[in-house]
């Protein structure tokens, strides 16, 4: 599967600074809309390490209103939750209705993570497929949009960019010795995020394989896909599309060169 993917597209930052406005805001009247008639949202991202999610999430939730979402960076489960029926810490995160939820890793550690470093049996990661497909199902069944979203890059690509961050001494922290062992075992991986693709996939709960050798392409792609999604949901409730105001775009690029000018400061 993985194989087949494109991971040679790409998109100039310039094409996508002068798409990015119209999304987001996009993505803020559906927000609210989802909000206003009760639709939640569970918005999931898998992928490679360095792959882009964390820049992605925070590209997608920058313009949205923190009152209508909530984000969870999951690890691997405490002394406490291992205690427990492994979807506990879960579901104790679903949204409530009209919320917007998004996962930055999930429940398919288990499949993936904890599966490749065996730290459960064989027996225990391999029930977790159905136990996924259930717990997505009944989410579904409850009115919840499930979006699920696997970033993709070569190996060559991820040690290339586990490099360039550790050149960088305010980056180099975000790159661990966990993260190297991990990347050594890209193949093992790579297998196990075959089968976790085929066997989670459903109708109620797909995966969108996101190339993103080029995180401009990648991050519209993302947001593409989830407006695509939420309108399809709300149908004739969703909010109306309106003509951008140039005094609008005017004034948000001018937030955006400001922003962009303190990023590059910083370097």
């Amino acid at each position: 599967m993985l194989e087949n993917i494109n991971l040679k597209r790409k998109l100039s930052r310039e094409e996508y600074k002068r798409a990015l406005p119209a999304v987001q805001h996009r993505l803020y009247d559906l927000e609210k809309a989802c909000w206003d008639h009760g639709v939640p949202a569970v918005i999931v991202f898998e992928g490679w390490d360095a792959s882009g999610k964390g820049t992605a999430i925070a590209a997608l939730t920058q313009r949205l209103d923190p009152r209508g979402f909530k984000l969870y960076p999951i690890t691997a489960p405490r002394t406490y939750e291992q205690q427990r029926p492994w979807l506990w810490r879960f579901w104790l995160k679903v949204p409530n209705r009209g919320e917007m939820v998004i996962f930055d890793r999930s429940w398919y550690f288990r499949v993936l993570d904890e599966r490749v470093d065996r730290t459960i049996p064989e027996k225990a990661w391999r029930q977790a497929y159905r136990d996924i497909v259930e717990f997505e199902r009944v989410l579904a069944d409850d009115g919840a949009v499930i979006l699920k979203f696997f970033l993709h890059i070569s190996k060559k690509e991820q040690r290339e960019r586990f490099r360039a961050i550790k050149a960088d001494p305010l980056e180099a922290w975000r790159v661990s010795d966990a993260d190297w062992a991990r990347q050594k075992k890209y193949d093992e991986y790579l297998a196990a995020i075959e089968e976790m693709l085929e066997l989670t996939e459903s109708e109620f709960a797909p995966w969108t394989i996101v190339e993103a050798t080029s995180k401009w392409y990648a991050r519209k792609r993302i947001f593409e896909t989830i407006v695509a999604a939420l309108e399809k949901r709300l149908g004739a409730n969703a909010p109306p599309l309106e003509a951008e105001v140039p005094a609008v775009a005017a004034k948000d690029a001018e937030l955006r060169e400001a922003m962009d000018s303190l990023a590059e400061g910083r370097r």
